[in-house]
């Protein structure tokens, strides 16, 4: 498989400018692509300031490409497209923002583009995502924090990694909070789905994969889950090659 994919956990840290963090990785990515255009997938962005769904997209479709033109690439939104599928197919690369996971797959298998995102990105298109943008690269959604606004077609998703994502991991548990941290609730996603590793994807992280080749950059651990083994955490380059395995 052709892969070529850069999964950013956040967007933005918290007092920081929109796409702050990761934007020199992005430029990075970019520079190795060589592609100066990119389609974006903004069906993520449900901003309850705007007064339609169409409204959310133009804003996030403003909003990301300027930060892409800073970086000398052109983005253009996928809503604003005739044909979705034949837009996924023309794609130089692809990026897709965070937001609602389920309003996103919602819209993905809507618009019929799911089968075609995957057979573009095993071929070899480069693919970018943040957030609810790096959980579509897995097998499922069913290990995203976000509540289920909308019910998708199913919760299938790209599937071009082997393992699932929980992007903003955290290990806090805020004072005075009975309910379940995110540690158990990845804990009751392996019992029921106990082949399956998930990666807690901590801020101010992501993974880049080429290939079969994977590695995690990061000023934070990454965190591995496999039902019945010992938690266990990586620092930033440690070898992890062991979740490009399908079990």
């Amino acid at each position: 498989m052709q892969r070529n994919l850069l999964l950013i956990s956040n967007s933005t840290n918290y007092g920081e400018a929109y796409l702050s963090w990761p934007r020199h990785h992005i430029q990075s990515f970019l520079d190795e692509i060589k592609v100066k255009n990119v389609l974006f997938i903004p069906y993520a962005g449900v901003n309850l300031s705007d007064k339609s769904l169409k409204a959310s997209f133009d804003a996030y479709e403003i909003r990301v490409k300027t930060v892409f033109l800073e970086l000398g690439c052109n983005l253009y939104s996928i809503h604003q497209q005739e044909d979705a599928v034949e837009a996924v197919k023309q794609a130089e690369a692809i990026v897709v923002g965070g937001g609602n996971t389920f309003h996103l797959v919602y819209m993905m298998h809507k618009m019929k583009i799911m089968d075609a995102i995957r057979e573009n990105v095993e071929a070899g298109t480069p693919y970018l995502g943040w957030s609810a943008g790096s959980n579509v690269a897995c097998p499922t959604l069913r290990t995203t924090n976000d509540m289920p606004i909308v019910e998708p077609e199913s919760f299938n998703c790209l599937n071009v990694i082997p393992f699932q994502i929980n992007p903003h991991y955290l290990d806090a548990n805020p004072e005075g909070h009975g309910g379940e941290t995110r540690e158990q609730r990845i804990n009751e996603f392996l019992a029921v789905n106990p082949d399956v590793y998930v990666v807690g994807l901590r801020e101010a992280c992501f993974l880049r994969i080429k290939g079969n080749e994977i590695k995690h950059v990061g000023n934070r651990d990454l965190r591995v889950f496999k039902h019945d083994q010992e938690t266990k955490d990586f620092k930033s380059e440690e070898d992890i090659q062991f979740l490009m395995e399908r079990l």
